[in-house]
């Protein structure tokens, strides 16, 4: 199994910065894509951002700017800096994790999503 544990949520006044980590651990071979994703009440969830094994990453139009994702691929982490933070990014924060695990010998390999139990940003206006 695999197991995501994310850390650093809290309440911070609007203009503050937090950063959020995100570990993975268990049974994979490597990770593919790492992302925050963040849900606020009564709204679905939507991605934040990711970041890819070689390091290339993807924002949502409403963080760019503020927040920057990036990863320890040898201690498979992530972090998301958020900085300039608004009301309206208060949300529960997941990470996501797409993990591959070589399957035979021939190479087939076996990809699998897990997500986080998230953390709670509370920005305060």
């Amino acid at each position: 199994q695999v197991q995501v544990v994310e850390s650093g949520g809290g309440l911070v006044q609007a203009g503050g910065s937090l950063r959020l980590s995100c570990a993975a651990s268990g049974r994979f071979d490597s990770i593919n894509t790492m992302g925050w994703y963040r849900q606020a009440p009564g709204k679905q969830r939507e991605l934040v951002a990711d970041i890819s094994s070689g390091g290339i990453t993807n924002y949502a139009d409403s963080v760019k700017g503020r927040f920057t994702i990036s990863r320890d691929n040898a201690k498979n982490t992530a972090s998301l800096q958020m900085n300039s933070l608004k009301f309206e990014d208060t949300a529960v924060y997941y990470c996501k994790v797409d993990t591959q695990k070589v399957i035979n010998v021939e190479g087939a390999v076996y990809r699998k999503d897990y997500w986080g139990d998230g953390t709670l940003v509370t920005v305060s206006s």
